[in-house]
């Protein structure tokens, strides 16, 4: 799960990472006030969406008065905004930070993350902050550095002077350094969280470090231990779609193709879509209906699939294990009545009862089609969806 960035701040603030001084709002009526709270001559105006690049996209503004930060506001608030993190629709600005502004010397790049193949914490810290971190590694991979954290033994001082020295950093600010550099860890192991990135991490023209940017991820898996996390959810930021599907124990993602995929198994799903995509088509979706199928998550499954206008076709690939094919038929012809599908069906049953639940899908009248092979099946639902892309 994302977060916003004046979320992440808060976070930060009770970890002891030093961040501007600023305020959130949804509204430009408040702006003027909370400029005078906040003092100082000049204020940046950010647009809180979940995505990056907000500033080449014109989500970030300097104002230099009060009246051209309500101005700002009003500007901002309300659109979509595109970055070249979000598709062509982009993201709703529905609120907006509106932070002093502090004379930089130095642009710094400091995340913290989880390696999966080490099993280790890992921070990767570069002088070239403010970039985009992939054109840095991707163009002058040597200005990045990287330290796995131990588990056993946490976060260690030599660790945090070998990144103070790589990025250039002295005296009093090796020590600053390090408090941030725990701050990280603490909130990492606190919160359950994925990822931890501050890009820019800022030297001031006072010598003193602070997060410009903040940007948190959380492991999904572990929100249910956490409910003050989960109440920083922002629903606006996702897919719809996506949103229902977790209502129902669905796993769904959207995609960009004609051809609707609804499958039980992650792995299964995900080989079905390489199948439908050799055989020429396009996935419309990724859809793991999960191990327990019923006809309720069946129903909520042709419902998502159809609330996509591009699907022109369904390919429904289920291996019956625990709940035997027979059982899942009967689901699949009550969820196509129930839900008025139109549009083709294609069916491929594997599994315990296999031979019943075929039968049942035989002669129903309806626009589907049972398939006893996967290949053909991919086949049969890439014609019906008109053909190979």
């Amino acid at each position: 799960m994302n977060i916003h960035e004046y979320q992440a701040k808060q976070l930060f603030l009770d970890y002891g990472i030093p961040v501007p001084d600023g305020k959130q709002t949804a509204t430009s009526e408040n702006a003027a006030e909370i400029t005078r709270l906040l003092g100082g001559e000049s204020w940046v105006v950010k647009a809180q969406v979940h995505a990056g690049g907000r500033g080449k996209a014109g989500g970030v503004k300097l104002a230099k008065s009060s009246a051209e930060v309500v101005d700002i506001i009003k500007a901002m608030l309300g659109i979509q905004l595109i970055t070249h993190q979000t598709d062509a629709v982009g993201l709703p600005v529905n609120q907006v930070l509106i932070e002093n502004t502090y004379p930089i010397e130095r642009e710094l790049y400091l995340s913290l993350l989880v390696d999966r193949n080490s099993e280790r914490m890992i921070f990767i810290a570069s002088a070239a902050g403010g970039m985009d971190i992939e054109a840095v590694a991707h163009e002058s991979p040597e200005q990045i550095l990287s330290v796995k954290i131990n588990p056993i033994a946490g976060l260690q001082s030599y660790q945090c002077r070998l990144i103070a020295c790589a990025l250039g950093l002295k005296g009093k600010q090796h020590k600053d350094l390090e408090k941030i550099m725990q701050g990280m860890v603490d909130l990492m192991l606190d919160k359950d969280a994925s990822q931890i990135e501050i890009n820019p991490l800022i030297v001031t023209d006072k010598g003193e470090l602070m997060a410009l940017d903040a940007k948190i991820n959380f492991d999904d898996n572990a929100l249910v231990l956490h409910p003050d996390i989960l109440a920083f959810k922002d629903p606006s930021q996702e897919d719809d779609r996506e949103n229902i599907a977790q209502k129902f124990g669905l796993n769904y993602i959207t995609l960009e193709g004609n051809i609707g995929c609804m499958v039980n198994g992650a792995g299964l799903a995900m080989a079905t879509m390489d199948l439908v995509k050799l055989k020429g088509g396009k996935p419309a979706n990724f859809l793991d209906v999960g191990g327990g199928t019923n006809v309720e998550k069946v129903c909520e499954a042709f419902k998502l699939i159809l609330s996509d206008s591009h699907v022109k076709a369904v390919l429904v690939n289920i291996f019956g294990g625990i709940v035997k094919c027979d059982v899942i038929a009967q689901g699949i012809l009550e969820a196509i009545k129930q839900v008025h599908v139109t549009i083709p069906v294609v069916v491929r049953l594997e599994g315990t009862n296999v031979d019943e639940g075929r039968a049942l899908l035989s002669n129903t009248g309806l626009n589907l089609y049972a398939s006893e092979d996967l290949s053909h099946a991919a086949e049969k639902v890439v014609e019906l969806a008109g053909g190979a892309a």
